[in-house]
């Protein structure tokens, strides 16, 4: 496991955290199947796709993901991740997990739900490369907490990525903006999770263009060769 804290900034506006202290960020690097070098692949740096989980690849939920049975895969999110898996690109999942930060979830649980959730993603012959999570509530002020771009800004220095020729396949505004913060090239928000009601929103007009697609699969299916060379 790979910590990289990112403190809260220090107002004197921001009320203080319910957890005890601040939490770091953090990215989780699992093992995989990547065959993506981490200093890029024929000398060059690398491209990377950045993934919400939540509302992406598992279910939504109101109340957060809290334990293993709150977990549901959208459907053809686990054949995306498998044609990912053929592709020289990371796979990185940039996540908010106030839950957390809330006292709702201790981060002992929340790790082992992610780690079965990547298990699981291995097994239907896909891959995450890398995980980088976001404890905080909204109130912490954080850095990395989307619509801040540190959790994109952090795989970005660990990974040696390009990324103005990445994508980001997200569920919220949120995500969009974050990714366009850290210089994210191509954006997407999928239909699912929180998708269908964030594209009607008022702000969506005034984000800078991205795409849409019903889910990550068709996301997938319709992305360039260029991005996918190896396919």
């Amino acid at each position: 496991m790979l910590w990289v804290p990112i403190p809260p900034e220090k107002t004197e506006s921001a009320p203080a955290s319910s957890a005890p202290g601040w939490l770091p960020a953090f990215g989780y690097r699992p093992l995989s199947r990547s065959s993506v070098g981490e200093v890029g692949y024929n000398g060059c740096m690398n491209r990377a796709l950045f993934l919400d989980r939540d509302g992406v690849i598992i279910e939504n939920r109101a109340d957060y993901v809290r334990r293993w049975e709150d977990v549901e895969f959208i459907e053809g999110a686990l054949r995306a991740l498998a044609v990912l898996s053929q592709a020289q690109i990371k796979v990185i999942l940039v996540t908010n997990q106030s839950a957390v930060g809330r006292g709702m979830i201790s981060m002992e649980a929340a790790l082992l739900i992610h780690e079965r959730i990547l298990k699981e993603i291995d097994a239907a012959g896909g891959r995450v490369d890398d995980t980088f999570m976001c404890p905080h509530t909204p109130q912490d002020n954080c850095l990395c907490r989307k619509p801040k771009p540190g959790l994109f800004l952090q795989a970005a220095g660990v990974h040696r990525l390009d990324l103005a020729q990445s994508i980001c396949i997200g569920d919220a505004l949120t995500d969009l903006e974050a990714a366009h913060a850290a210089g994210v090239g191509v954006r997407i928000l999928v239909r699912t999770g929180r998708g269908a009601k964030q594209h009607t929103l008022p702000e969506a007009r005034t984000l800078p263009p991205f795409l849409v697609f019903e889910t990550l699969a068709e996301a997938v299916d319709h992305f360039p060769p260029s991005f996918l060379p190896d396919l």
